[in-house]
């Protein structure tokens, strides 16, 4: 069968509470970020079968990362997104993730300021891991 590369799995709008920024009042209190993910999957194989098998787990995929971003206390959004996406790709086995993370109200005038990148397995190689 053939591989469809542009085919992904998106979650949006993920809400999670956590310790994040560098104010002492920061380090105090939790608040909220907001994820979007998209991780590569052939949909085409999924669907031959209908199965979850054959795809990723968005239900799984939203809980690791509701857990792991919920009990973490990074001072940078950057450390974060950067953690949560080698977490993914070391968990997930895929060959790339593509994360933004959003800190609503962190600017005044701002609805929210956040980081985007994309890593590959080789980047996990880089990492170590």
């Amino acid at each position: 069968m053939t591989q469809h590369h542009g085919d992904s799995i998106c979650l949006r709008g993920l809400e999670v509470e956590c310790i994040i920024g560098v104010n002492d009042w920061e380090r105090r209190v939790k608040q909220r970020v907001v994820i979007d993910l998209e991780l590569p999957v052939d949909c085409a194989r999924a669907a031959v079968r209908d199965d979850i098998a054959d795809t990723v787990d968005y239900g799984r995929v939203a809980g690791t990362v509701q857990d792991f971003v919920g009990a973490s206390s990074f001072m940078l959004v950057e450390t974060m997104a950067e953690r949560t996406a080698l977490l993914l790709l070391r968990g997930f086995g895929v060959a790339w993730v593509r994360i933004q993370i959003d800190k609503p109200g962190a600017v005044r005038g701002a609805r929210a300021v956040g980081i985007a990148l994309e890593r590959t397995r080789d980047d996990l190689a880089a990492a170590g891991g």
